[in-house]
C-alpha cells in the first residue's frame, strides 16, 4: 500500500496530500477498501477522519490524532472558522477578476450513478462560492475557490452553472486526465494550542 505525502504532523494532527483517483473512505465491495483513510492508519493506528474530498480532488487533508481532537476540528469546520483555498483550471477565459456564485444546490435523484448534483433555486440546500482569477490562458483560466459552504460537489457545480465547468469533469464538464482541482491551503487554529495555522500544499498542475 503506497504512503502518502505527509504535509504536516503533530502529536494532536496530521494532514497529507491525498492524490486524484483515490477515495476519502472506503467505498462498497473489495476493490475500493484502498482509500485515504485506510493508507494513514496503516502508518498512524491514531488517526480519524475529520473531513472529506472527492475521489477526483486532489490536495489536504486532515486526520485528527484522538476523539477530542477530533471533535475539535469537526466543531471549527462546522461553524466555518477553517478557511479552505482550492486551485482549479477551468475551461474559457474568465475577463473579471473576481465573482461569487450564489445557487442553491440539491442531489439530482433522477441519476443516481455517477452521483450528480444540480442548482435547484427551490428546493435547494444554499451554497456560496466566491472565486478570483489567478492566470489566464489562450482556452482556459486558473482561478482559486473559496468556498463558504461545503455542498457536495460545490465547486464543481458552480462553475460549471456560470459556464467555466472545471476542466476534466467527467460529469460536470468534459471528461480528461483528471480532474483540475486541488485543495491547496487550509488556515485555522490549532485544536490543541489556539494557535492560527495555514498548512499549503501546492497544485500538482
Amino acid at each position: 500500500m503506497q504512503t502518502l505525502e505527509i504535509i504536516y504532523q503533530d502529536e494532536a494532527l496530521l494532514a497529507v496530500n491525498k492524490p486524484t483517483g483515490l477515495l476519502s473512505v472506503p467505498g462498497r465491495g473489495p476493490d475500493k477498501q484502498d482509500c485515504c483513510l485506510s493508507r494513514v492508519t496503516a502508518q498512524f493506528p491514531d488517526a480519524l477522519m475529520v473531513h472529506r474530498l472527492d475521489m477526483d480532488t486532489s490536495g489536504l487533508i486532515l486526520f485528527a490524532r484522538s476523539p477530542e481532537v477530533q471533535r475539535a476540528l469537526s466543531l471549527q469546520f462546522e461553524k466555518r472558522e477553517i478557511h479552505k483555498v482550492y486551485v482549479a483550471l477551468v475551461e474559457g477565459v474568465i475577463e473579471k477578476s473576481v465573482g461569487m456564485v450564489d445557487f442553491p444546490m440539491r442531489k439530482d435523484m433522477e441519476q443516481r450513478l455517477p452521483p450528480k448534483h444540480i442548482v435547484d433555486c427551490v428546493r435547494g440546500k444554499k451554497a456560496l462560492t466566491e472565486w478570483k482569477v489567478l492566470e489566464r490562458y489562450e482556452n482556459s483560466t486558473r482561478v482559486a475557490l473559496f468556498p463558504k459552504t461545503g455542498r457536495s460537489h460545490q465547486l464543481r457545480v458552480h462553475m460549471d452553472s456560470i459556464g467555466f465547468p472545471i476542466i476534466g469533469d467527467n460529469i460536470y464538464g468534459t471528461a480528461g486526465e483528471r480532474l483540475m482541482l486541488h485543495a491547496q491551503s487550509l488556515e485555522m487554529a490549532h485544536p490543541v494550542t489556539g494557535e492560527p495555522m495555514r498548512l499549503e500544499c501546492p497544485a500538482p498542475f
